[in-house]
């Protein structure tokens, strides 16, 4: 396989960030379905543009409405899918829903709808993200339930491993969930999973002979003109002056003296209408990553909330990529992603046990765990 591009499929797509990491990798898109119509037509229009992969057919679809098996043998008449990519829509797993809310939210049952495509296609690896509270006890049954139909058709799975973005020089601090599977023909003696951290804190890096994390700060500077998704959300006066009185670089809305009805009786949600602080990694990008009033998504010095194109930037998107659907749908669309950079080193990654030469040896699979050990990660 070496010197050939690894053919991938992309479930659950979006706006097409683990696909773009997937073609920088080196690697060639062959289908990708994504439900969001704003998404697929970003997908149609980046990911589909000449460069990347412009042979990939994009299903605008919802997943459950698909045959996995017609898309396998029209895809992949051979049986040669490489890489299986995607992220289940994850509100039902999110780590913000109190109590047992999003136990029995259908969206969770979607990483099934994930496996039948695993169970069709037959990828060599496929490699699933999600966020940290699927490995939440409430959710066990889920995750117990995709492990035990991986390992009953013959792939051989690694722990969840919870990753922070901007160990991996991604300027955002940003956990996810992901779940890698190999086929069980394919040797993985000597792989480790995941790769190794590339970057720590600054006070602990230079020990630990890693480089410091990347800051946010060029995500702000020598933006493109008539930048289409170059734009931010308008807000009222009131909320204009307690941004002008918020200090810059990280001020908070505490600093700005403004107090809101449900901070009266509690005071929490420090971070919501504050700067963001460029000399750090950026916050986590969220599906409202536009709107001060979900985060610290404030502008460093401007008195607005930041614009589709610097969450982008944070994003690890390149300024080429163009976002369709208006400034809410853009910013669903950047904060559903995965970081551009940080997928393509996933995927290097996994390449290299892909495209290396078969050992006879027997595939060793120490990282694997059974179902009931699954969810003990959860509180790591």
């Amino acid at each position: 396989m070496t010197g050939t591009k690894l053919k991938v499929a992309d479930l659950f797509a979006g706006a097409g960030g683990f696909s773009l990491a997937a073609v920088q990798a080196g690697c060639e898109i062959v289908f990708a379905v994504e439900f969001d119509k704003s998404a697929a037509t970003t997908y149609k229009n980046n990911i589909g543009a000449k460069t990347r992969s412009e042979k990939v057919v994009v299903y605008n679809d919802d997943i459950t409405s698909l045959d996995a098996v017609d898309l396998a043998k029209k895809h992949f008449p051979d049986g040669d899918c490489d890489l299986l990519l995607g992220g289940p829509p994850c509100q039902g797993f999110s780590t913000h829903r109190i109590n047992d809310a999003g136990v029995d939210d259908p969206r969770n049952a979607l990483i099934h709808e994930y496996f039948a495509f695993v169970r069709s296609l037959k990828p060599k690896a496929f490699i699933m993200e999600n966020v940290p509270g699927m490995l939440w006890p409430r959710h066990k049954s889920y995750l117990d339930e995709f492990y035990r139909q991986a390992l009953d058709n013959g792939y051989f799975l690694y722990q969840p491993q919870k990753l922070d973005a901007r160990d991996y020089g991604i300027p955002q601090r940003r956990q996810r969930v992901f779940i890698l599977g190999i086929r069980g023909d394919i040797p993985v003696k000597g792989f480790e999973w995941p790769p190794k951290p590339t970057h720590s804190a600054p006070e602990l890096a230079e020990a630990a002979g890693l480089k410091p994390w990347v800051s946010c700060d060029t995500a702000f500077a020598d933006l493109p003109a008539d930048d289409v998704n170059g734009v931010h959300m308008n807000h009222g006066p009131e909320l204009v002056a307690a941004f002008a009185r918020t200090p810059v670089n990280g001020g908070s809305r505490k600093d700005s003296g403004r107090l809101l009805s449900c901070h009266v009786n509690h005071d929490g949600h420090n971070d919501v209408y504050g700067r963001i602080d460029p000399s750090k990694p950026a916050p986590t990008m969220t599906t409202a990553c536009i709107n001060p009033s979900k985060g610290r998504f404030v502008h460093p010095l401007l008195n607005h909330g930041i614009t589709a194109r610097q969450a982008a930037r944070i994003q690890t998107f390149p300024d080429d990529y163009i976002f369709f659907g208006g400034l809410m749908a853009a910013g669903k669309q950047i904060g559903n992603a995965v970081p551009v950079a940080f997928g393509q080193r996933l995927i290097n990654h996994i390449k290299l046990l892909l495209v290396r030469d078969a050992q006879p040896e027997t595939a060793v699979v120490s990282p694997r765990r059974s179902p009931a050990q699954v969810t003990e990660l959860a509180d790591a």
